[in-house]
């Protein structure tokens, strides 16, 4: 199992493909870990040299005390490229990956040649909603979240017709780490990027999901006419879009990093 270590955690992380290809590094959601993204591992790794990795507090990375800052999690993915003596790469990051990837873009954009975000907003939710749900977490756990995961994650279309998958996402997020997903909570209601969207000089492609009850279309908008020079791609789904829609997803992140 790789890891390194940054900021007092053991990140674990893995690769695909061919190291002397153009990287490209995916970033997890909240909840979640890296085999959230497996269609785009399939996809990628015989163009790309793929890096996914679990976010720390998630999967099979540490849980170091939180709480824990938007700045640590950036800091964590510069770590491992520079583990893996990945110069520059392309990222693609949703939800929370994708608020990781607004600060990476802001804060280290020597290091990316293309962001894409996805389902994702410069402040996802509000402050006090995310303290309380860090709370709840540490008192409850994770099953209370879990159970109610999928109607925020997918369509009901989506939901009938891929339990399964529906079904081994919602049961990963409640073996996780408690602590783990209390100290992202507290991340993401410090996290406020919308005074500095206007410094980022990277390309950025935004992808919103059209269902996306969480980050919605208007979130992303309101992202394009800051970002200077971002292009914006609605996607028919809900919040985990990469799943729900990998082929269209998957096309736009090729195409963008193409062209």
């Amino acid at each position: 199992m790789p890891t390194i270590t940054s900021n007092q955690a053991q990140i674990h992380y893995h690769t695909f493909g061919d190291p002397t290809r153009p990287a490209i590094i995916f970033s997890n959601s909240l909840g979640t870990q890296y085999s959230m993204w497996q269609p785009q591992i399939d996809f990628f790794q015989d163009h790309y040299y793929v890096v996914c990795y679990d976010t720390r507090g998630h999967g099979k990375s540490s849980t170091p005390q939180g709480p824990y800052t938007l700045a640590q999690l950036g800091e964590d993915i510069i770590a491992l490229l520079d583990h893996l003596h990945v110069e520059k790469a392309n990222f693609c990051g949703i939800s929370m990956g994708g608020l990781t990837g607004q600060w990476l873009a802001i804060h280290h954009p020597d290091r990316f040649k293309h962001i894409i975000i996805a389902n994702t907003a410069a402040k996802i939710g509000q402050e006090q909603a995310w303290l309380d749900r860090a709370q709840l977490v540490r008192k409850q756990g994770l099953q209370p979240i879990a159970d109610t995961a999928a109607a925020r994650w997918f369509t009901a279309g989506f939901i009938e017709a891929h339990a399964e998958t529906v079904k081994q996402l919602s049961e990963n997020l409640a073996k996780g780490s408690a602590e783990g997903y209390a100290s992202c909570c507290e991340a993401l209601a410090k996290a406020d990027l919308r005074s500095d969207l206007k410094k980022i000089t990277v390309p950025v492609l935004i992808i919103t999901g059209q269902q996306d009850p969480i980050t919605t279309v208007a979130d992303g908008q309101a992202m394009q006419n800051v970002i200077p020079h971002s292009q914006l791609f609605q996607i028919e789904a809900s919040h985990i879009s990469n799943i729900e829609q990998a082929q269209a997803f998957n096309r736009a992140v090729f195409d963008f990093i193409q062209a």
